[in-house]
């Protein structure tokens, strides 16, 4: 007896690379004896996406700077006009390709597309969005900060939260009402997990949950690197001195990151520095290595020290290599997941709206120099060990291709 293969749809919302790459790195998992995959994102991705040798097509997604200038002023991330639109292209991809499981990173309009199409629908989270999360929720960039300052602000945003993420959960729910779709409430975290299917792309260690129901799932972390070649200086690295690996990532922004190579080149380290693009002044500190993309992995295996954006996918892929992060957080994702990294002891969270240069190198040189940190971050390696984030998300999968 034969089994048919399952088509699969794998939809990357290419506003940050994080969310393209988690399905990417997700998708080398499933058997291609028993599933076709179709990777599905904006044109601005497809490099990464084209290295997979699957079937693509594109869908739009609004441009990256839309999307960051409405985290950092507090709009909605998508319009309900937006939103349409999104579910116009989800519509026409699935009515091609007719998969029989849709995966979705981040992908909101899949919370109406693939139930208007009648295809189980899988979205790939963080965990600190879920629902059942048990946290708090710490103000991110915005202006209130410098017009009242940062404790004020917070118990400003604190009263006002409630409202504020109601606000944001409107517009999917106005365009679920238009497609009959129930409506899912006022709770943003419902609307940004709403699927038949949840993984969570965490460690339950690192992000308490209240009692999960049983289509919710941690998968453990995500590790992916971008296919590239290592530079001509990577060879010629010292080996007599520290090495920090620095990477604001593809929503880090531009100051920030030039704010961290001048709070590194007053470090006794090597720094080398993956720009995502960005162009850095000219000529380079000494001590200071860069190039457009360097492999995650790699980068972080060389290292002693880590300084991202705060982001889970770096941050999880220093923790992987047993290396503390220096976590420098703007949006509400990189406060939410650094608060895990604290916790459990194995980086600093600062705040990108506020950290000058002195506060940054004052923050490396401790988490360089104070053994503790990289014994949380060794521990958490070893945690790490014990989730099969690929498997888990191939089980789901199968679950979700019988059930469909």
């Amino acid at each position: 007896m034969t089994t048919s293969i399952k088509r699969v749809a794998l939809f990357g919302e290419a506003v940050t690379l994080a969310h393209v790459a988690r399905p990417l790195a997700l998708g080398r998992a499933l058997d291609p004896a028993r599933y076709e995959i179709t990777f599905v994102t904006d044109e601005r991705y497809r490099q990464f996406a084209a290295a997979s040798g699957w079937a693509m097509r594109r869908v739009h997604t609004i441009p990256a700077k839309r999307f960051l200038d409405a985290l950092a002023t507090g709009r909605p991330l998508y319009d309900a006009h937006t939103l349409r639109g999104y579910v116009d292209d989800d519509l026409s991809v699935l009515k091609e390709i007719r998969p029989d499981v849709v995966v979705g990173d981040f992908r909101l309009s899949l919370s109406i597309s693939a139930r208007v199409a009648g295809i189980p629908y899988v979205a790939i989270s963080s965990a600190y969005w879920s629902p059942y999360a048990r946290q708090s929720f710490p103000l991110p960039e915005h202006p209130l900060v410098e017009l009242m300052g940062l404790r004020t602000a917070q118990v400003v945003f604190d009263l006002a939260r409630p409202f504020a993420f109601a606000y944001h959960a409107l517009p999917l729910n106005r365009v679920r009402r238009e497609f009959k779709l129930p409506w899912l409430g006022l709770d943003l975290q419902r609307v940004y997990t709403d699927a038949d299917y949840v993984a969570y792309a965490d460690l339950p260690e690192m992000v308490p949950t209240r009692e999960l129901p049983a289509n919710h799932t941690f998968l453990g972390p995500v590790l992916w690197s971008p296919p590239v070649e290592a530079p001509h200086w990577w060879r010629d690295l010292p080996t007599d001195r520290p090495i920090v690996y620095v990477t604001m990532g593809s929503s880090g922004a531009k100051r920030a990151l030039e704010r961290v190579v001048e709070a590194v080149a007053g470090l006794d380290c090597i720094a080398i520095v993956a720009t995502a693009g960005e162009s850095l002044r000219d000529p380079l500190p000494a001590n200071v290595r860069a190039a457009d993309y360097l492999r995650g992995d790699d980068a972080t295996g060389r290292s002693d020290l880590v300084i991202c954006n705060g982001g889970s996918p770096t941050s999880y892929q220093a923790l992987a290599a047993g290396i503390p992060v220096l976590g420098v957080a703007g949006n509400m994702d990189q406060h939410l997941n650094m608060q895990g990294v604290e916790r459990a002891g194995a980086g600093i969270r600062l705040r990108n709206d506020r950290a000058s240069v002195e506060d940054l190198r004052l923050a490396a040189g401790r988490l360089l120099d104070d053994p503790s940190y990289r014994r949380a971050a060794m521990s958490l390696s070893a945690t790490m060990q014990r989730y099969d984030a690929a498997a888990a998300f191939a089980r789901i999968v199968d679950r979700a291709a019988k059930a469909g």
